[in-house]
């Protein structure tokens, strides 16, 4: 995109000035609940279906990862409160939330550790169980226990799945794929932490590493694949699988809500803040808890300041069109997951009635709560799932517009903020001590 062009856009969208300079933004999205026609791609029926399908791979995950069986196969995550994070947000930056400050742990998520467990690790289910229903070798009232064993193994591994990620993604697809038998290759961006890549390459994954961002990993990756028919991409900007994938977490949390008493409806407001690279992790949950809970949950999405390429794309209605280096950033952060340039279209255009909007946070602000959270929770999460944890901040200190026109500012003594996590339990023990220890 010229330069007289996004002279133009800052003209008509002053916040790029604001995203230009690195000032933490909250941007209100204009678009929210009013139709459209963008979801009729998606139906919640998908997603029902993809619940299905995960619990028949239950006793399969169970018999392969151990770490599942008190789940009994299910791969989920607790929410729970965060009272003493609650006091420290409250205490430093004079604010009072009202209400109750909630997590959900995926850092915690069996298997990969991360979000990424839900839409990379069922996109790779679903694909060798189509494989193997097409082969006669599955049927989907079979117990899917057999499906651990060495003939599986031999008939997965005539065939290849890749995936270009910054890290988390690459750690779900590798380490599932790998399991059942496939070749997998995982292309990496420079973002990619170096334990990431050595735990994948220990798990028997093929990892291919560039100089540059995300966007080139995906794009190498994508193209690799098209040349070998055996060889299956998940398509982190474009997946409709990954993304249902994600949206199970919803009626996961309609269910634990219950079990907790916690209300959502019209006196009960639910805010969720979800950290958001590309778009198909927060975007998916996103979509599920809105055709659960309607215009009683509002949904803000977390970006780096050098990183707020869906805050970007949806602002200006560009979508993948524009990236932040159109604008003069660096798409360079230390959150790994996050360092996402050029946001998803598909996931975009599917937000433009769901997402209440997006907010920035710097990289400081995400070390600090790595060592807060763990100094005042016992709770080690990634600095890139501390984004989420600055929501109510934002919220609270800039979003007075959207509380007044969406008539919450009264309803918040009832509501509930659910801070959602995104990645943690898989780093290693020195990586741990080392953002512990990290002074910005």
């Amino acid at each position: 995109m010229s330069q007289i062009n996004i002279d133009q856009l800052s003209e008509k969208y002053l916040l790029i000035n604001e995203l230009k300079s690195l000032n933490p933004v909250l941007w209100e999205n204009d678009n929210y609940l009013i139709d459209n026609d963008t979801n009729n791609q998606l139906h919640f029926d998908e997603v029902i279906d993809a619940e299905k399908r995960l619990e028949r791979f239950a006793p399969y995950l169970m018999l392969a990862f151990q770490e599942t069986t008190k789940s009994k196969g299910i791969i989920e995550s607790d929410i729970i409160e965060i009272p003493h994070m609650k006091m420290l947000i409250e205490e430093k930056y004079d604010l009072h939330i009202q209400g109750n400050l909630m997590l959900k742990c995926d850092h915690q998520l069996p298997i990969s550790g991360s979000i990424k467990a839900r839409g990379g690790i069922y996109e790779v289910l679903k694909h060798a169980e189509r494989l193997a229903i097409e082969n006669g070798l599955l049927n989907i009232e079979d117990n899917y226990e057999k499906l651990h064993s060495d003939s599986f193994r031999k008939f997965f591994s005539q065939y290849k799945i890749a995936v270009g990620s910054t890290g988390n993604l690459g750690l779900s697809i590798g380490i599932m794929g790998a399991k059942l038998g496939f070749n997998v290759t995982v292309h990496m961006s420079s973002d990619a932490k170096e334990w990431k890549k050595a735990l994948l390459r220990e798990k028997g994954v093929t990892v291919i590493e560039y100089d540059s961002d995300y966007s080139k990993a995906v794009d190498e990756g994508r193209r690799q694949a098209e040349t070998d028919p055996m060889c299956h991409f998940v398509d982190d900007e474009n997946s409709k699988d990954l993304f249902v994938g994600y949206a199970v977490s919803a009626l996961r949390v309609q269910q634990q809500f219950k079990q907790l008493n916690i209300k959502v409806d019209q006196d009960h407001p639910l805010f969720v803040y979800l950290p958001c690279g590309v778009g198909g992790g927060p975007g998916g949950v996103a979509y599920g808890l809105k055709q659960i809970y309607g215009e009683n949950v509002h949904i803000f999405f977390a970006e780096p300041v050098q990183s707020p390429c869906m805050l970007l794309g949806m602002m200006t209605g560009l979508h993948d069109q524009i990236s932040v280096q159109d604008i003069g950033l660096t798409n360079k952060t230390e959150a790994d997951g996050l360092a996402v340039g050029r946001a998803s279209s598909f996931v975009g255009k599917v937000m433009e009635p769901v997402l209440s909007g997006c907010y920035t946070v710097e990289d400081r602000f995400l070390f600090e709560s790595v060592k807060r959270m763990y100094e005042r929770e016992g709770i080690f999460m990634e600095p890139s799932a501390h984004a989420g944890v600055y929501g109510p901040i934002s919220l609270l200190n800039k979003g007075s517009d959207y509380l007044n026109r969406h008539g919450l500012n009264e309803k918040l003594e009832g509501a509930t903020h659910l801070v959602w996590s995104t990645g943690g339990n898989m780093v290693p023990e020195e990586q741990r001590r080392l953002y512990l220890e990290y002074t910005y």
